[in-house]
């Protein structure tokens, strides 16, 4: 699935199940606390923090998932063509980061 599609299925998805977005606001509050939660799972599971046996069950993926719906969300109700903005970013960074990365001694 392209972003744009995923546009499109979160925007039917708010429409058959949400009565409307959250304004722009609370959706960043929200990306917030998403993005808060693949922090923890991150720094315990990945970083020199001891995982609670509490967090032992919690899905990576679906949280980045939740942080992408958001960003979906924000996307949507703000007019942003995403995958427009996306490929451009890439594009952007292809060009200006070619050989940034290779020529790096500290990823050597």
């Amino acid at each position: 699935m392209n972003i744009q599609n995923a546009q499109k299925e979160v925007d039917n998805w708010i429409k058959e199940h949400g009565v409307r977005y959250f304004n722009e606001l609370t959706n960043m509050a929200q990306l917030t606390e998403e993005v808060g939660e693949v922090a923890r799972i991150i720094a315990r599971r990945y970083g020199e923090q001891s995982e609670k046996e509490s967090d032992k069950d919690k899905d990576l993926g679906e949280e980045l998932a939740d942080v992408m719906f958001v960003v979906l969300c924000l996307a949507n109700q703000t007019g942003v063509d995403l995958q427009k903005a996306f490929d451009k970013r890439m594009d952007k960074k292809g060009k200006r980061d070619h050989d940034r990365h290779h020529n790096n001694e500290k990823l050597k």
